[in-house]
């Protein structure tokens, strides 16, 4: 028997290489779902970066710009304030990013507790955390913003920590359905046997092998998220001027549309589309890969 080459010990090595994390996102994501990545990417980033690329302050007016278009001081124009819109549009795409981030963190990590707790006690436990997400579910999660202004006053946390009321039970629900899978498992028998405990088997054997499932159904109520709170800011009743946000962009936009100047509205209103977008592409490529796994 000879020896292998250098070259066939080289290609052994190539082909038992398991891919990357870069790699195997690419297949989850396609095409489609990459560029929607990019977009998403972008928008994050300018957003991010904003106090350092934005020319102007978001809140500074100037009375003699007021309404104009784009020029070369104001590249999209400027509000009925005088205000930059590109700077108010970086400005605004934090808080209508960060505000959704933070109701569905909030909403993922309670539903997942919930879940786990439902599908490892079952019986009683099962049925009272089931009933409750039941009567959550029927009650759609910016009526729970509106009840919390309601008694709170308008305030973004307010309103983050109603919608995030209202998101507990899509989390829970598909979760609880993928722990109850899981936990008929052999491996988790066994881990029983072990002397292992309830809260530890779920946390360090369960959610693992459930964590796909938490980060796709994440990643897919984040849009319906992003639309809720803009519509609460639409309505006045979220962020509160003079805060720049792309869903109380698109409000003052409508009265500067009989003013002439539609640019705030329609800018504004293609920024939360491309947002909900590339979210949504994203969301549905993990979870139809995380489907054909199961």
């Amino acid at each position: 028997m000879t020896a292998p080459s250098t070259t066939q010990i080289a290609l052994t090595r190539v082909v038992d290489r398991e891919p990357g994390w870069f790699t195997l996102l690419g297949r989850k994501l396609g095409v489609v779902g990459i560029i929607a990545a990019v977009v998403l990417a972008v928008i994050v980033l300018a957003a991010t970066l904003a106090p350092w690329i934005a020319p102007y302050d978001p809140d500074y007016p100037d009375l003699f710009a007021a309404l104009s278009g784009p020029s070369a001081e104001h590249l999209l124009g400027a509000d009925a304030l005088g205000r930059d819109l590109f700077t108010r549009l970086l400005y605004g795409a934090r808080i209508t990013l960060l505000g959704p981030t933070l109701v569905i963190l909030i909403a993922t990590v309670v539903g997942t507790l919930l879940a786990l707790i439902a599908a490892w006690n079952r019986g009683f436990v099962d049925t009272a955390i089931s009933w409750v997400l039941d009567v959550l579910f029927s009650v759609p999660g910016i009526v729970f913003a509106l009840i919390a202004v309601a008694i709170f006053g308008p305030d973004l946390l307010v309103v983050v920590i109603g919608l995030s009321i209202g998101y507990i039970p899509y989390v829970a629900r598909v979760v609880r359905g993928a722990a109850l899978r899981e936990r008929g498992m052999p491996y988790v028998q066994a881990a029983w046997l072990q002397g292992q405990s309830g809260i530890g088997i779920s946390l360090r054997q369960i959610l693992p092998n459930v964590q796909p499932i938490v980060v796709a159904q994440a990643v897919s109520s984040l849009g319906f998220a992003v639309i809720d709170l803009a519509a609460v800011s639409f309505l006045g009743l979220g962020v509160q001027p003079p805060t720049a946000d792309l869903g109380l962009m698109v409000k003052s936009g409508f009265d500067s549309v009989l003013r002439g100047q539609p640019l705030e509205a329609i800018a504004a209103g293609l920024a939360i589309v491309l947002i909900v977008w590339s979210i949504t592409v994203i969301g549905d490529r993990l979870a139809s890969n995380t489907r054909s796994i199961r």
